[in-house]
């Protein structure tokens, strides 16, 4: 009987961190097209250092949980190859496609943009092919330099000083009764993203919504359940989110929207098998904890967008010219 207690409430708890995950995305800063798009456009990397920051609170809330002996167990180190090239340079270009990679599809469907419905489905379509063959096995013995034992004593002074400096601003917020403004402001709200992802998983164990749709393509269901449930918090979190920000204006998509994010779902589906992972998982986690992999991966696919943002405007005005209603109907 208190065995099942305690799972109920974890899970309770885990739904919980999903739903605040999701408005937290809808408030955040965590595409990263959108963070490529601000660099090229406005010459800036606000986003970029946001999601740099929450990768600090997974890495702080990590150690944390070592320290008191409840660490799960830590995230494979899969090694580099043309795979992990290529699958960056696939889920970059299928993010430019998707209009926003897989964290931002959901914050696009908290704001009732319902084309983005087609993201999921073409990313678990993108999985299929490539789900028929087994991942390369990570290295022995490979994983994080971060989570090991010595690390813990170089990290443990500057990720502290780190967290009392946020916590400074986080008490002024306190006595200045400015707390919702300063927690769901865009550079906080995408740091909340990081300490929701990291409580979860000490919960619940890593997950994520692209590695759901991964395994249900590699017909690997168990436990699904609540991990669809979880999913289902992280939409009702995101469109909650647009709701109270005043952003959520439902419309019905357009066929060619819908195809346009099936393909990118698509695209980036398949990248993701290639490198090992979705780039929510890379970016929240592997990049934290500084896995070469990741690191090459999201390099690939950043790469990739910033190619793209950079040719997109030099091809438009052909493409308008060629085929001028197009044109008159995406502007």
């Amino acid at each position: 009987m208190m065995h099942g207690a305690i799972i109920s409430s974890a899970i309770l708890a885990g739904l919980l961190c999903a739903a605040i995950m999701g408005h937290a995305i809808q408030r955040g800063g965590t595409c990263m097209v959108a963070a490529v798009e601000e660099l090229v456009r406005d010459r800036r990397m606000t986003r970029l250092a946001a999601m740099g920051e929450a990768g600090l609170w997974v890495v702080l809330g990590l150690l944390l949980a070592r320290a008191a002996g409840h660490l799960p167990v830590a995230p494979a180190a899969y090694p580099v190859g043309i795979g992990t090239v290529l699958g960056g340079a696939l889920l970059g270009l299928g993010a430019f496609a998707n209009g926003a990679c897989v964290l931002g599809s959901i914050a696009r469907l908290g704001s009732g943009k319902w084309a983005y419905c087609a993201t999921p489905l073409g990313y678990f379509a993108g999985c299929l092919p490539l789900g028929l063959i087994p991942a390369a096995p990570p290295p022995a013995g490979a994983g994080s330099l971060v989570l090991a034992g010595s690390a813990i004593l170089v990290l443990a002074a500057p990720l502290s000083l780190y967290a009392l400096w946020r916590g400074r601003s986080a008490l002024h917020a306190v006595r200045n009764g400015m707390v919702r403004a300063h927690v769901w402001a865009p550079h906080q709200a995408t740091m909340v993203i990081g300490i929701a992802f990291v409580v979860m998983m000490l919960i619940l164990g890593n997950w994520s919504y692209t590695q759901v749709l991964a395994d249900a393509a590699h017909g690997m269901f168990a436990g699904q359940s609540v991990r669809l449930a979880l999913f289902a918090a992280l939409l009702a979190g995101a469109i909650h989110g647009g709701w109270t920000a005043g952003t959520l204006a439902p419309a019905l998509p357009r066929a060619r929207d819908l195809a346009r994010c099936f393909a990118g779902g698509f695209l980036m589906g398949t990248g993701s098998m290639l490198v090992p992972g979705g780039n929510d998982g890379l970016v929240l986690l592997g990049l934290p904890l500084l896995l070469a992999y990741a690191w090459v991966a999201i390099a690939g696919m950043v790469a990739t967008l910033l190619i793209a943002a950079l040719i997109a405007p030099l091809i438009a005005p052909m493409i308008a010219k060629q085929w001028p209603s197009t044109g008159q109907r995406q502007a």
